[in-house]
């Protein structure tokens, strides 16, 4: 199950024999098999082997009732893989709620009776400060002309990108300051196997 699947652009990357599109009513450009209306899951209880969840969390203002419908769906031993935005600017607004460190993500997993296998941060190093330079460049520049976005883009934007590569082989890693979150979690076999 692809939660919030838009046009489905992991699919390809998954072996699955049934690859499941799910979104929120009124979601423009989606290639959603079923929709719902913000709250449950259109789905019986343990339906799905894997829920991948990408970019997603961020727009859901409950997210407690959100992943209890991720784990609702989870068969026993189901996978959970999951991104989320730890530094980035406000997006696909007003619909952009929330930031999680990753103390409070793996709370919330943890809360759902998941287990968190494997839990990284990504871009954990100066490279994090150069994506945001060019994400506030591309920002402010929205209203220029097509080409003078164009020229800022090859010239400005791509020397910020060389520098920003070079400097996170330079620089040590922050694991305090990183651009985003993946979590891969199991859902328990039972409520209190203890694993």
């Amino acid at each position: 199950l692809d939660v919030g699947c838009g046009t489905k652009p992991y699919e390809g990357y998954f072996n699955a024999t049934r690859y499941v599109g799910l979104e929120v009513e009124g979601s423009e450009n989606s290639e959603a098999e079923f929709h719902y209306d913000g709250g449950r899951f259109p789905f019986e209880d343990e339906s799905f082997d894997a829920v991948v969840c990408n970019q997603v969390l961020e727009h859901v203002f409950d997210a407690d009732a959100f992943l209890a419908e991720v784990a609702r769906v989870l068969r026993p031993e189901g996978r959970l893989l999951l991104t989320i935005p730890f530094v980035w600017d406000e997006h696909e607004q007003p619909w952009d709620f929330a930031r999680y460190s990753s103390f409070g993500l793996e709370h919330l997993i943890r809360k759902q009776n998941l287990i968190i296998e494997q839990h990284e941060k990504i871009n954990d190093d100066i490279s994090v400060v150069f994506q945001l330079l060019n994400a506030y460049l591309y920002k402010t520049t929205l209203r220029l002309p097509s080409f003078l976005r164009f020229g800022l883009t090859i010239t400005l934007m791509a020397a910020i990108n060389v520098v920003g590569v070079v400097a996170r082989f330079l620089l040590p890693k922050n694991p305090d300051l990183f651009l985003d979150q993946i979590i891969v979690a199991r859902k328990r076999a039972t409520l209190d196997d203890g694993s």
